[in-house]
């Protein structure tokens, strides 16, 4: 079976989630909760779930395993993470998002939420030892849907009532913003947000069928089309988000994606933020912003989490290199005091983004140069089998001279860290981050340069030479 838990929650193939698997995680989920007294009998807990094919099918069936379990299922419909982890945090209760996030559509995952926010590593360890005693057990579980209340409407309302106050009436009047809509539940909250503070709105790309579009690295088709949308009428920006609305995509005027660490870091600088937690492959540059401490962690908002909840601090937020932005501080933002949502979310990043261009009176291709980070790229092999890239990674690490010997046609190794994957520095100061995706088989290569042409270059070297890898033989 396909499942595992990865950085974000449980993922694995549509087909290896549906059915009984889906039922067993919920009900072990359910059991956790009940056994840690973090619910009771009777007890509230929310569903949410994506666009995604198989999405209605696991959480209506995680419904009936949720009620057979000895709590109520409550039905919040295709949501945004972010809401969804901010109406529960608001009633105290736990809640369940039925995505895959940014992966294919034949994928598919689970992410849950303790009363207080995400699970951690620990509760993933418990929660997965209780599903194995559940799957030794084949009449532990049964397969049937369950009926829930439906409160998408309130979900959405408590979300857009939050994002519609962080701005100054009519902050965004002036402004053309294409939502580039295509299978994100974030797809009309956008519109209906960025409405709310003047702006001219275009939806663009809305699909009836699931379009997985990775923030972090974003595909050159995907570019391509957003490029084509900016040249076709005047943007000022095209905003968007990954499939569950976690993850924002933002572009300059031209289609031009921003990197989500720098959404981060303009969005710190909103939020007058004094600790900022982040993962090892985001941008080098952070730590010359002298106003902000910057806190390195692993890939994954668990460790981000936890990286926050350690900062005995106020004014604490975190992000990730793919943009999802949390906090874990209350913030005084536009005269009112904004409840820390210590889960990723995209719009925050996003409205703080357009208000700074709007400030600066500048478009977001000034404001992004001004900020004068390293030049920062990534991307991924899809369809990299996890054998193969832990086969890899085992290799390189074995060894300094395995390391060297395959990076030798790329440059000499200066230093290295191994906090989540294998970050090199070379001895012209490039970097390039090697590192398996956590939750689908895809080997992720990050770099940073001094150019964007050098940056490139180095990608594609990068990539070329993990996919031309060969397994040693024994």
């Amino acid at each position: 079976m396909s499942l595992k838990f990865g950085t974000s929650g449980l993922r694995g193939l549509s087909e290896d989630l549906k059915g009984k698997a889906c039922a067993i995680y919920a009900t072990a989920f359910a059991r956790y909760l009940l056994q840690t007294g973090m619910a009771k009998q009777g007890d509230d807990i929310l569903i949410g779930q994506d666009f995604r094919d198989s999405s209605a099918e696991v959480a209506a069936v995680v419904a009936g395993a949720l009620s057979r379990s000895g709590l109520v299922p409550i039905h919040c419909g295709t949501v945004p993470t972010p809401a969804l982890a901010l109406y529960g945090l608001q009633l105290k209760v736990a809640a369940l998002m039925i995505t895959g996030s940014h992966i294919p559509a034949d994928r598919n995952g689970i992410k849950f939420y303790r009363p207080d926010g995400e699970i951690d590593k620990a509760d993933e360890v418990a929660i997965a030892a209780l599903a194995q005693e559940l799957m030794a057990d084949q009449d532990a579980v049964s397969v049937q849907e369950g009926q829930a209340e439906d409160r998408q409407s309130t979900v959405e309302a408590l979300f857009i009532e939050r994002n519609s106050g962080l701005l100054p009436e009519n902050a965004l009047a002036g402004l053309t913003i294409g939502v580039y809509q295509h299978s994100t539940v974030a797809r009309d909250l956008f519109v209906t947000v960025l409405q709310s503070y003047g702006a001219t709105v275009v939806p663009l790309g809305r699909s009836e069928h699931f379009i997985p579009v990775d923030t972090e690295a974003v595909s050159p088709e995907t570019i391509a089309l957003l490029k084509q949308w900016a040249k076709e009428q005047p943007l000022d920006s095209i905003v968007s988000a990954d499939g569950d609305g976690d993850r924002p995509l933002v572009t300059d005027e031209t289609g031009e994606p921003l990197r989500g660490d720098l959404l981060g870091l303009i969005t710190a600088r909103f939020l007058k933020a004094k600790v900022a937690v982040t993962p090892i492959t985001s941008n080098s540059g952070l730590e010359r912003s002298p106003e902000l401490t910057v806190v390195r962690t692993r890939v994954g908002s668990p460790y981000v989490i936890s990286g926050m909840m350690d900062a005995k601090t106020d004014g604490v937020m975190g992000f990730e290199a793919n943009g999802g932005l949390l906090t874990a501080s209350v913030f005084e933002v536009n005269g009112r005091r904004v409840a820390a949502l210590p889960t990723r979310d995209s719009f925050l990043p996003v409205l703080a983004t357009l208000y700074t261009a709007v400030q600066q009176g500048a478009p977001l291709s000034e404001v992004a140069a001004s900020v004068a980070l390293p030049i920062a790229l990534s991307d991924r092999l899809e369809n990299f089998p996890l054998e193969t890239s832990g086969a890899l990674m085992t290799h390189l690490r074995a060894s300094p001279a395995n390391l060297s010997a395959f990076l030798s046609g790329i440059g000499a190794v200066k230093s290295v860290s191994d906090l989540d994957g294998l970050r090199v520095t070379l001895a012209d100061d490039r970097i390039i981050h090697l590192r398996p995706s956590g939750n689908a088989p895809e080997m992720r290569c990050y770099v940073e340069a001094e150019t964007e042409d050098a940056a490139k270059a180095l990608i594609s070297q990068g990539l070329k030479t993990i996919a031309a890898w060969e397994k040693p033989q024994a």
